[in-house]
């Protein structure tokens, strides 16, 4: 145990060097409806949360929990296929299903565990898969594991990616990517992909954790926003903690695809269902969703009045029209004290180092939600505006 201890902190220890090592914030209270939290003791502005729409807090949500609490008690007690699939996870499915135009949804405990159960279930030895450079930790994950050829094409490429899918090989492709990604804001090319997967005969996976309730014509995603349907995209993974504001997440497609996900996906078939009152809670944000449009609207436009008044501020800023806003400064040490200095000044932006994003482009991670003001949003740019300027993105 000695050696143990002494080996963990010297790679602790190298990590604080290099500073990048990780340490947890405490949020101590939430004002609801607001973007205030107390942080680590302090008062402060939030621009962090992954809560684009305001509806983790929302009252017909929370009022939903309590309901399906109060019915179904606090755990479901059991996987989906034991005794954990309650009438409120299935009723849940079928409206994911209806809403994104699909046959079938699937409901997981986490996106994590939604991309490795659908790696598994569509690869294996003898099969490829291509991902994006870029993509989530979880769904590099799921290609690693499936057992599939594994490789990553340049972030966005397309050039690149027809290159290697004009190479035939023996079994069957998946190219997989996020709709939007997670550190740097933008969108997948999702057409130009959809049009080389028909081409190639190869499937398209998109992880649309960061566009679904945010991107599209009526909130959908990303696939909605790009014009793609269940031919274009078989494979849509979508979760459920951020837009809509609960918790878990669902994979969605043909009949055959979410039956094959039941009999293969382990991190489906062998881990504890959702609490049934997350379901029903789910269900109520689904709803909010599609009645309170002007919270997607909102936060769009806290996007296009930062991005607006930040350029002309001078700052550098990355090519998004999402809610995730990075500002690249490059070292990890000019990130982490900018970071600071804008707790300082009462706002909680988060510094973003590697290994989350590549070696010289440690940022702030700046993300808006609808229940940010259209005065909190000033302030963020006024406070942005007093930082040293940051250092070109690579």
């Amino acid at each position: 145990m000695p050696e143990l201890d002494a080996t963990l902190a010297a790679e602790l220890t190298a990590l604080e060097s290099a500073q990048r090592y990780r340490r947890r914030r405490t949020v101590g209270s939430r004002v609801p409806g607001s973007a205030r939290v107390r942080v680590d003791g302090r008062d402060a502005l939030g621009f962090c949360s992954n809560d684009y729409l305001g509806l983790s807090d929302h009252p017909l949500v929370t009022e939903a929990f309590i309901a399906a609490a109060r019915r179904w008690g606090v755990g479901s007690g059991s996987s989906h296929l034991v005794s954990g699939h309650c009438e409120e996870h299935h009723a849940l499915e079928e409206e994911l299903a209806q809403f994104v135009g699909r046959p079938r949804a699937l409901l997981f405990s986490t996106g994590y565990m939604a991309n490795l159960a659908a790696g598994a279930a569509l690869l294996s030895r003898g099969d490829r898969v291509l991902e994006d450079r870029l993509n989530h930790a979880s769904l590099l994950d799921a290609g690693l594991a499936s057992g599939a050829d594994f490789a990553r094409y340049p972030h966005g490429d397309v050039t690149e990616l027809q290159r290697r899918l004009a190479v035939v090989q023996p079994g069957q492709t998946l190219v997989a990517t996020d709709g939007v990604f997670s550190m740097d804001g933008d969108i997948a090319p999702l057409r130009e992909l959809a049009r080389l997967c028909a081409a190639h005969d190869a499937w398209l996976f998109v992880d649309d954790a960061h566009g679904f309730g945010v991107l599209g014509a009526t909130g959908r995603g990303s696939v909605e926003d790009a014009g793609l349907g269940l031919h274009d995209v078989p494979v849509l993974m979508c979760t459920l903690g951020k837009a809509v504001g609960t918790f878990g997440a669902f994979v969605a497609g043909s009949e055959s695809l979410i039956e094959s996900l039941i009999q293969h996906g382990r991190t489906y078939i062998y881990t504890t269902a959702l609490p049934p009152a997350i379901a029903g809670a789910t269900r109520a944000a689904l709803g909010v969703m599609q009645e309170e449009a002007w919270r997607r609207e909102r936060v769009l436009q806290h996007v296009q009045r930062f991005r607006a008044a930040a350029l002309d501020a001078g700052l550098r800023l990355m090519p998004s029209q999402t809610p995730i806003q990075p500002i690249v400064f490059g070292s990890e040490s000019a990130a982490l004290e900018a970071s600071r200095a804008l707790l300082e000044a009462g706002l909680w932006v988060p510094a973003i180092r590697p290994p989350t994003v590549p070696a010289g482009s440690s940022r702030l991670r700046i993300t808006f939600t609808a229940s940010h003001s259209d005065t909190d949003v000033e302030r963020l740019i006024d406070a942005l505006r007093t930082l040293p300027r940051t250092e070109p993105a690579a």
